[in-house]
């Protein structure tokens, strides 16, 4: 008897551990999933991982909202997700430079590769070569032709050192055979404010950021980086149409969580995730933005295609 009263006190209080510990390891729906952007406010990833939030919001049933972290090339909203709890309400909205480029390039990151569990693809999409209209340029010839003839090196807005736009940047100077230097911006905003006013050469921004600008006469798209031109911007050139196929790149974006997440919980956020993607106003952003869906694969850190 006395066994068995032993017997049912261990099993009791091993259902209560478990029943404690059981909310660390389940989503909690009275506490909000936070998307973290590793990047400052008012670019178009942005606007983007806002539309995710309220369409992962829905799918879910619980608050889901969008916390901007920006600096240092997405190393500490990177981060922060790194050391967050894994439990599936902290997530990282980033890919090709804040998990894939920053790891490759930075040997001593607070983070790694084996830092994060992916959670779901999500799209892709083209820079762009643009410039001030002030610089009296209008194709990639003149601009290869200014770059060479100018007494000082091109100035072009980048996100941080080792961003794509960086990379992006390095790839073009070799391309053109002409000085550049690179300037480090918190966003895409701060660096198109200062190309309007005269203050830069370049940005390869995405095109969706500049059409409007274009349209009001301040800036010049030369070309997307891509080999097709995209139906949403019929008017704008590709660099291999232009005879540059080398300059060919694009980024990703994914949805990670810290490792250690259970499958379980990802799955169910990887679920809504892609239904969100896959939703008509999403799809209706994400062309207006000319980038490409790619939802329901997993993708780990990997590089910039081109």
């Amino acid at each position: 008897m006395c066994n068995q009263m032993r017997r049912g006190l261990i099993v009791a209080v091993i259902s209560a551990v478990l029943a404690w510990a059981a909310p660390a390891f389940a989503l909690d729906g009275d506490k909000p999933i936070t998307i973290v952007v590793p990047y400052a406010g008012g670019g178009a990833n942005d606007s983007l991982a806002r539309l995710m939030a309220e369409g992962m919001s829905k799918e879910l049933a619980r608050p889901v909202i969008v916390e901007n972290k920006g600096g240092a090339n997405g190393i500490i909203g990177t981060s922060y997700v790194a050391r967050a709890r894994a439990d599936g309400n902290t997530l990282l909205f980033g890919g090709t430079g804040p998990v894939s480029l920053n790891i490759m390039l930075r040997p001593k990151l607070p983070y790694g590769f084996d830092s994060f569990d992916s959670v779901a693809m999500l799209f892709d999409g083209p820079l762009t070569i643009t410039v001030p209209t002030s610089l009296g340029v209008d194709s990639m010839d003149e601009l290869v032709a200014y770059a060479k003839k100018s007494d000082r090196p091109l100035l072009y807005g980048t996100m941080g050192p080792g961003s794509v736009t960086d990379l992006f940047g390095w790839m073009l100077t070799k391309t053109l055979n002409a000085p550049t230097t690179a300037v480090s911006y918190k966003n895409n905003t701060a660096s198109l404010i200062d190309l309007m006013a005269g203050r830069g050469d370049l940005s390869f921004a995405t095109p969706i950021s500049l059409v409007q600008h274009q349209q009001a006469g301040d800036l010049k798209i030369l070309a997307l980086t891509t080999d097709k031109r995209d139906p949403s911007f019929p008017d704008i050139p590709t660099v291999t149409e232009l005879g540059y196929p080398q300059l060919k790149s694009s980024y990703w974006t994914a949805l990670h969580a810290p490792k250690g997440t259970p499958r379980k919980i990802i799955n169910e956020i990887s679920a809504a995730a892609v239904k969100t993607v896959q939703s008509d106003a999403f799809r209706k952003l994400l062309r207006d933005n000319g980038q490409t869906e790619k939802a329901g694969a997993r993708r780990a850190g990997c590089a910039p295609a081109g």
